[in-house]
């Protein structure tokens, strides 16, 4: 079976590969139907053991399948094999594979300049305001201007409805974050989570930042989306140093 993935548009040095799914293909049925990675979201576990294993025939070792519960926790890939709560990861062995999952949250692919360090991280509006992707920067130990970014499928713009609270917490911490928030009436606002990112980023000094234009909510056929369909699988987005070949 062969899979339809996404390809990073960023500049990352050759050695660093990236993996990120869609629904296409893969066993899962109903709801869930396509490649859902997910194990967490009531799909069958068989359905979702065969999805992992055909997207592990594509990578070169088992990815960190970390157990997200949209905090700033960073794991660290070398040297785990086990699932952990976290929602980042870092490595900078050869081969140890990076993955967060997603269906409307914000990943993060993240890699240094010179393929050093790569991570990733899952960002939902609790995460991001909390500071995972600070964190994760701060994880990697490189020069924030020698790291860049890439965002992946996450909800748009023009999907993204929050309440009044949620844009005060962001405001309250940057208040040019005002601006990635249009207002719809009775304290309800549409958030751009990518301008939100690239603020949380900035602040930290990385500003290589790419992707951001892919719509969860807007693309049915391609991907998963829970605000759109309550009961939905979850799409992965891995990155890892390639050893040689």
């Amino acid at each position: 079976m062969s899979l339809k993935l996404i390809t990073p548009d960023w500049p990352a040095p050759p050695i660093v590969r990236t993996l990120v799914t869609t629904r296409f293909e893969g066993v899962s049925q109903n709801a869930y139907r396509g490649l859902n990675l997910g194990d967490h979201v009531g799909d069958s576990w068989v359905d979702v053991a065969q999805n992992r294993t055909l997207v592990r025939e594509l990578l070169p070792s088992e990815p960190l399948w970390l157990k997200q519960v949209h905090g700033t926790t960073v794991a660290y890939a070398d040297n785990l094999n086990e699932v952990i709560e976290a929602d980042a990861a870092v490595a900078r062995r050869v081969n140890a594979v990076c993955t967060v999952l997603t269906a409307d949250c914000l990943p993060v692919l993240f890699c240094a300049t010179d393929g050093s360090v790569v991570g990733a991280a899952h960002a939902g509006w609790r995460g991001l305001a909390a500071g995972v992707l600070e964190q994760t920067v701060e994880a990697m130990g490189h020069p924030p201007e020698q790291i860049m970014v890439w965002f992946g499928p996450a909800i748009g713009p023009s999907a993204f409805e929050v309440g009044d609270e949620v844009r005060q917490i962001f405001v309250a911490d940057l208040p040019q974050a005002a601006g990635a928030f249009k207002g719809k009436g009775s304290g309800k606002w549409l958030a751009n989570i990518y301008h939100l990112a690239r603020l949380r980023l900035g602040q930290v000094g990385v500003t290589q930042i790419y992707g951001g234009d892919l719509c969860t909510y807007k693309d049915a056929s391609r991907f998963y989306s829970y605000r759109r369909d309550g009961v939905t699988g979850r799409m992965g987005s891995m990155i890892w140093i390639a050893g040689a070949s």
